[in-house]
C-alpha cells in the first residue's frame, strides 16, 4: 500500500496553519527574513571583534550583542501610549521597516571608511527598537487568525521557519565573509527586512486580522495581566532566569573559539548550524506536543538544556561540544513555542499584544543583562569557565523551577472525587514555579 502524501499532510497538526489565506501570504517573507537573521548571528559578534580595539574585544562583542536586542526591552515600555492601539501587521511592518534602514546603515558606513565601533553599536541598538512590538504584533495575529487548538502548532511553524534559517544561515554568512566582510552579511540582513515590511505593511488585507471587541488598554496593561495570572508571571521569571543565564554565550562562544581553539568563522558557524538543525527538528515535534502537559515539559526542557550546555563549560573535545549544542538546539523551540502558547491561551485578546510585548520586552532584556555580564565573566573566568557557568546555572535555575512546580501543584491538587480533568486544568492554570 503506497504512503497518501496528501492525506498524511493534510492530518498534520501543522496543515491548518500552513494553508490560512492569511498565513500563506506572511510566510515567505517571514522566512526570507529569518534567513537574513540566521547570517546575521555569525556577522554582528564578527563584525564588532573586527572593529573593536584588541584590549577591550570582550567588551565591545558583549555590547554589540546587547545592542542588538536591549533597545527592544526599551521600546516595549516607553512607547506603548504610541503603539498599543496598532494592529499586529502594522506593528510587524513597522519594526521591519526601521531594522532595513538601521541595519542598512552599517554596510554604507563602512564602505566609506565611517564605521567605528561606537557608531556600530548604536546603530545596531536603533534596529532593535520596535523589535517587542513587532514579535508581538506576529504571535497577536497567530492567536487571532487561527483557533485556539492550533496555537501551538502556529507558533511552531514560525520557529521552524527560524530554525532552518539558523542552519542555513550561518554558511551563508561565512561564505560572504571570506567574500566581502561580515559588514557584506548586515547588507543582505537588512534586505531581507525590506521584504518583510513590504509584506505586512502592503501584502496583507486590513480585514485580514479580526480585531477584538474590547480595544480599551493602558500602556501597563500587558504587565498588570501578568501580575493577576500567577502561571504567566511564574513562567515570566522562569524565561528571564533561562535566557539571562544563556546570555553569557552569545560572548563566551565567539571568544571561545576565536582565542581558545584559534580558530576562524567556520568554527563558529559550526556551533551555530548544529544549534539550527536541533532547533529544525524540534520545531517539527513540537506541533505533536499539544497533548502534553505544558508545565512540567517546559521547565523539564530548562534542565535538560542546561545539562547539555556543561561539555562545552568542561572544555570537551570541539566535535563533542557541537553535537551537544546541537541537542540543545532540539529544545529551544519547543520552549518557546509552549511558552508563548500559555500565553496566548491565558492573557485577554483585547490585551494580548500589550501582554506579548510585555512579556518580549523582560525576555528580550534578560539575554543582554546576561550578554553584557559575558565580558565581565570572560574576563575573569575565561570562555570556557563562563560557559561552565551558563550551563550549571540554567540546569540549577530548571532544578528549582521543577520543585516549586511540584510543591504549587500539590496544594491546589482538588479532591479525589473532583476528577482527572480539573486536577489537570489546576496545575496548568495555577501552578507557578
Amino acid at each position: 500500500m503506497g504512503l497518501d502524501l496528501s492525506r498524511v499532510t493534510r492530518s498534520s497538526p501543522y496543515w491548518p496553519v500552513i494553508s490560512h489565506t492569511t498565513l500563506r501570504r506572511i510566510l515567505p517573507g517571514f522566512a526570507v527574513s529569518a534567513l537574513g537573521d540566521g547570517m546575521a548571528v555569525v556577522a554582528v559578534s564578527w563584525l564588532a571583534i573586527e572593529l573593536a580595539p584588541t584590549a577591550d574585544r570582550g567588551i565591545w562583542v558583549a555590547l554589540a550583542a546587547a545592542a542588538y536586542t536591549l533597545s527592544g526591552a526599551v521600546g516595549a515600555l516607553v512607547l506603548g501610549r504610541f503603539l498599543r492601539h496598532r494592529g499586529p501587521t502594522q506593528l510587524t511592518g513597522w519594526d521591519a521597516a526601521l531594522r532595513a534602514v538601521a541595519l542598512g546603515a552599517i554596510p554604507v558606513l563602512h564602505a566609506f571608511g565611517a564605521l567605528g565601533i561606537e557608531w556600530y553599536v548604536v546603530l545596531l541598538a536603533v534596529s532593535s527598537v520596535l523589535h517587542s512590538w513587532g514579535q508581538a504584533g506576529v504571535y497577536t495575529l497567530i492567536a487571532r487568525v487561527l483557533p485556539e487548538r492550533d496555537h501551538l502548532a502556529g507558533n511552531a511553524v514560525l520557529s521552524g521557519v527560524g530554525s532552518i534559517a539558523t542552519v542555513v544561515g550561518p554558511p551563508l554568512a561565512t561564505l560572504l565573509i571570506v567574500i566581502g566582510g561580515p559588514a557584506t552579511v548586515l547588507a543582505v540582513d537588512a534586505m531581507t527586512f525590506l521584504v518583510l515590511a513590504v509584506t505586512f505593511l502592503v501584502a496583507v488585507p486590513k480585514d485580514a486580522v479580526p480585531e477584538p471587541e474590547d480595544d480599551a488598554a493602558s500602556r501597563t496593561a500587558g504587565f498588570a495581566v501578568i501580575r493577576r495570572i500567577p502561571a504567566l508571571s511564574g513562567l515570566l521569571a522562569l524565561s528571564f532566569a533561562f535566557f539571562f543565564l544563556f546570555g553569557p554565550v552569545y560572548v563566551a562562544l565567539p571568544l571561545y573559539v576565536s582565542d581558545d581553539l584559534d580558530a576562524p568563522a567556520g568554527v563558529l558557524a559550526a556551533f551555530y548550524m548544529a544549534f539550527g538543525i536541533g532547533a529544525v527538528l524540534g520545531s517539527v515535534l513540537t506541533g505533536f506536543l499539544s497533548r502534553w502537559r505544558l508545565w512540567p515539559t517546559t521547565v523539564g526542557i530548562v534542565i535538560g538544556f542546561g545539562a547539555l550546555m556543561l561539555p562545552l563549560g568542561l572544555d570537551a573535545p570541539t566535535a563533542v561540544s557541537v553535537v551537544c549544542f546541537g541537542v540543545a538546539g532540539l529544545l529551544w523551540p519547543p520552549y518557546s513555542s509552549l511558552s508563548t502558547t500559555l500565553f496566548q491561551r491565558s492573557a485577554p485578546s483585547a490585551l494580548l499584544p500589550q501582554a506579548l510585548a510585555a512579556s518580549s520586552a523582560v525576555r528580550v532584556l534578560s539575554v543582554p543583562l546576561g550578554t553584557a555580564l559575558g565580558g565581565p565573566l570572560v574576563a575573569g573566568l575565561g570562555a570556557v569557565g563562563a560557559l561552565r557557568l551558563s550551563g550549571a546555572g540554567i540546569a540549577l535555575v530548571g532544578v528549582i523551577a521543577a520543585a516549586a512546580l511540584t510543591l504549587r501543584a500539590a496544594r491546589t491538587r482538588p479532591e479525589p472525587e473532583a476528577g482527572a480533568a480539573e486536577a489537570e486544568a489546576a496545575t496548568e492554570v495555577d501552578a507557578r514555579p
